[in-house]
């Protein structure tokens, strides 16, 4: 036997694993096996190294993150007998190591990096193990090569930067390029993003943000003009388009059919601008600089019949990542159940994928006197009117205090309890009956609903969650009913309204959990399931309102069986308020709009995550 170990008849390696002496390394389909030599002189000076993850028998290819190969330098730990004679308690050997995954004791996430450092005598050696080990990773496939990365240098205090700067040597170990970009202005990365011809955009695997805001603001630069989808279903007399040949069967049940989006950027966006609101971030007519793609290709827009370059949503190659910054972070927390930008980053890097619903949020009026002028806004985790819309719009003017200023702009607006004169429609489908009674029963009590009806037991959304699966699974019969984003509305739809006066209105597209509602505004919401949990919260006494708002700070509890809340499981529903300053809290932007349709896009778009996994 070298210095280095012995190749052995099975297949296996004698290798020297740092930490842990000589052991026999093999590579089966999945994973990378290894078995001491010598069990019998193994220490605990193992799990004393830094980053050593506790020594399995195996190391999954899929919790591998990087290969690489090292400097000769020292090997440590137990030895065997002939070794120890000459009095070596370090070996100086050539060494590749193995970037890997490992989980808290005491939790299954966050992930945390570990590394095994492998060392052997011969320099070929070592070359001819990182080249094999390199191919299986590779084969692993979905992990990305190329990323654009946007970072917001304001975003939480400042930890949009400070967050990338962790994590960034991550994917520099991984071999992935990254095309950083730090936002210098609102809709910055709106502006970047849909200004990208598809060619260019299909040289990435995905886009990375920091932060809900920053997100939501590449998720409409992504969508803007690459959705292709009919506006949100409406009932009888909402709409403001007359319905054609291909919605015949929509008129007779009650239905409204609005004209398709047009292929050119919608009405909100750059080149209308004097015809939205000023204040809306997205709004931006100036053009990006500077922006480089790996691409040979000129920023051109593919001709129309080129449909292999034309990128359209949903499809199963593009994803979304967050790195959290801000200052809330409900999506990353919802969707992995941390607000860990390591664990998000080591997400991204492996390659993880789950379908993620979205809602389309139509703005017919953006007040009562103005012209019909649709517009589109896309929303990932929220879309809330009344106390949501007031709170966002009140907290603009306290940016510098940082996330403190959403707990103060909650008090003021809480103290001033107004209330707004609204009616909402939502489609009811059969399979899903409202979670609530009848609008028209006395609303003034608290009694909870527990003590009226038995409400039906939560199933909350996990990492491969079931639910989930099963409404990915009954939707894909055919490619136009996967394109279809509106494919979840049942064939004989029933519109219910709803009216009076309302505190807030909101629509959880998931759960929308945070460190201030651990359960989030929805405990038992899904990620990819097709459907909106519509909120109503009618005008109530200022102490039941408090009550109802406390029951989200703690878990367990139930914040929504008030006889004042309304709950309703729908695919779409459509909102009309005569108030002149009507706001709506788009995943924590402001979106002025007295008059919207809003349906849920299942799996309009895919994320860097897997589902929370505690």
């Amino acid at each position: 036997m070298q210095d280095g170990g012995e190749v052995l008849l099975d297949g296996g390696e004698v290798l020297f694993l740092d930490g842990a002496g000589e052991v026999v390394v093999s590579i089966g389909r999945s994973d990378l096996s290894l078995q001491p030599l010598h069990p019998e002189l193994f220490s605990s000076c193992w799990s004393s190294i830094t980053m050593q993850p506790k020594l399995d028998n195996k190391i999954k290819f899929s919790d591998v993150y990087a290969i690489e190969l090292l400097d000769k330098g020292p090997i440590c730990g137990p030895w065997n007998t002939r070794t120890a004679i000459q009095g070596k308690k370090n070996i100086e050997m050539h060494r590749f190591v193995v970037h890997g995954i490992t989980r808290t004791r005491k939790r299954p996430s966050p992930l945390v990096p570990c590394e095994y450092i492998f060392g052997h005598g011969d320099l070929k050696t070592c070359k001819i193990w990182f080249d094999r080990l390199m191919a299986c990773i590779n084969n692993e496939g979905d992990r990305p090569k190329n990323l654009m990365v946007f970072v917001h240098p304001l975003c939480g205090k400042g930890r949009g930067v400070k967050n990338w700067e962790t994590v960034a040597p991550l994917f520099d170990r991984a071999k992935i390029k990254t095309k950083v970009i730090v936002t210098d202005r609102a809709g910055h990365a709106y502006d970047t993003l849909a200004s990208l011809s598809d060619i260019e955009l299909k040289a990435l695997e995905g886009v990375v943000a920091g932060g809900d805001g920053l997100f939501n603001e590449v998720l409409n630069g992504i969508l803007s003009s690459r959705h292709k989808a009919s506006y949100p279903p409406t009932p009888e007399g909402f709409g403001y388009f007359g319905s054609n040949g291909n919605c015949k069967e929509q008129a007779k049940n009650g239905l409204n059919c609005s004209m398709p989006i047009p292929d050119s950027v919608n009405t909100m966006f750059p080149g209308n601008s004097s015809k939205c609101d000023d204040h809306e971030p997205l709004l931006s007519t100036s053009q990006p600089t500077g922006l480089e793609i790996p691409s040979s290709n000129s920023s051109k827009e593919p001709c129309i019949g080129d449909k292999d370059h034309l990128v359209s949503f949903p499809n199963d190659w593009f994803r979304l990542g967050i790195i959290p910054s801000g200052s809330t972070d409900a999506i990353v927390l919802s969707t992995t159940g941390e607000r860990d930008p390591v664990t998000s980053a080591l997400l991204i890097i492996l390659g993880r994928r789950m379908s993620l619903d979205i809602a389309q949020v139509v703005r017919w009026k953006s007040s009562p006197t103005a012209e019909v002028l649709p517009t589109v806004r896309y929303a990932a985790s929220f879309a809330g009117y009344g106390f949501y819309g007031e709170v966002i719009r009140e907290s603009e003017n306290y940016r510098w205090m940082g996330p403190a200023r959403y707990d103060f702009s909650g008090t003021m607006v809480f103290l001033k309890h107004r209330s707004y004169e609204a009616k909402v429609a939502f489609l009811e489908s059969p399979n899903t009956d409202s979670l609530t009674e009848s609008a028209e029963d006395d609303v003034t009590g608290a009694q909870p609903l527990r003590f009226r009806q038995k409400r039906p037991r939560k199933i909350i959304c996990r990492t491969n969650c079931f639910v989930c699966k099963e409404a990915s699974t009954s939707g894909q019969n055919s490619e136009d009913e996967i394109a279809d984003s509106s494919r979840t509305i049942c064939k004989n739809p029933k519109w219910v309204w709803s009216e009076g006066r309302f505190l807030s209105v909101g629509a959880a597209v998931i759960s929308c959990r945070n460190e201030r509602a651990p359960d989030g505004l929805v405990a038992d919401a899904h990620l990819s399931d097709g459907f909106l949990h519509l909120l109503l919260i009618r005008d109530c006494p200022l102490p039941l309102y408090l009550w109802h708002l406390t029951q989200f700070t703690k878990k367990g509890l139930d914040p929504l069986s008030f006889k004042f809340v309304e709950h309703h499981k729908t695919p779409a529903f459509t909102f009309i308020s005569s108030h002149d300053e009507s706001v709506w809290n788009l995943d924590g932007e402001i979106f002025q709009a007295c008059e919207v349709s809003v349906q849920a896009c299942r799996g309009l778009v895919n994320l860097f995550a897997s589902g929370p996994e505690v």
